[in-house]
């Protein structure tokens, strides 16, 4: 099951008969009465590869709910290396810190995917979380789900070996864009993992030998599925089950 199961195992299904569909998970939970509310205050942008959407340490002016869009969050350390501590797609919201009493960003936050988003003001965005409800309650399982991806992903980094993280990598990835067809390149994927780019390559030959991708320039295309889904380690299956926990609220 991948992010596309999420919306039919939520609770959702007076919801949806109240709230206009949304390609973002979070807003599409939200009872009918708290949606309208947050409605004239929502705008709908276009994020493009490589925007910035938070830099690390300024202030957080919008969080985003994307669509198919893929926000990376990204740490760098001090000799110029990166790697990716988690991902924000269309099951919840970027800027999630601005309720935690911190309006400014712990890190900076990328666009991975190009495509559509919709963002609110940050402090538009805190005042309604401080007014409780189910945009408080849906936010807070959001934080717990968004913590449990950066835990398992540090602990994955660590301990296992990177065909197994490319794999977990892939198929988060295609539960947030809903395509088989993954626009990257293993340039980018070598700085989100924080490894080297040939370690990249090696392992996508592998996987593309085992026929479960296909790999051209700039474009990687899955095959199969469950052969990824059987090489990959128990981090995704975990962090998925995070978030099948936060969206059954």
């Amino acid at each position: 099951m991948n992010l596309q199961a999420f919306s039919h195992s939520a609770n959702l299904s007076t919801r949806q008969q109240t709230v206009p569909r949304s390609k973002n998970l979070f807003l599409a939970a939200l009872p009918a009465e708290e949606f309208e509310r947050l409605k004239p205050h929502l705008e709908h942008v276009d994020l493009k590869l490589g925007d910035i959407i938070h830099r690390s340490d300024e202030l957080i002016r919008y969080v985003y709910f994307p669509e198919h869009s893929v926000i990376s969050i990204v740490t760098y350390l001090e000799e110029g290396t990166t790697i990716e501590t988690g991902i924000v797609g269309r099951e919840g919201l970027a800027g999630i810190s601005v309720i935690l009493s911190d309006d400014v960003s712990p890190r900076e936050a990328t666009v991975q995917v190009s495509d559509g988003a919709w963002r609110m003001k940050a402090q538009t965005f805190k005042t309604e979380f401080e007014r409780g409800g189910a945009i408080n309650r849906l936010a807070l399982r959001f934080v717990y789900a968004f913590i449990a991806q950066i835990s398992q992903n540090a602990a994955c980094s660590h301990y296992h070996q990177i065909e197994a993280r490319l794999a977990r990598w892939l198929l988060t990835l295609q539960d947030r864009v809903e395509s088989d067809e993954l626009r990257i390149t293993q340039e980018y994927i070598s700085q989100m993992l924080g490894v080297q780019r040939p370690t990249v390559t090696n392992s996508a030959i592998r996987l593309q030998e085992q026929g479960l991708i296909r790999y051209a320039r700039g474009r990687i295309t899955i095959l199969d599925r469950q052969g990824l889904e059987n090489t990959t380690c128990e981090c995704y299956q975990a962090i998925k089950e995070a978030y099948n926990k936060y969206l059954s609220v």
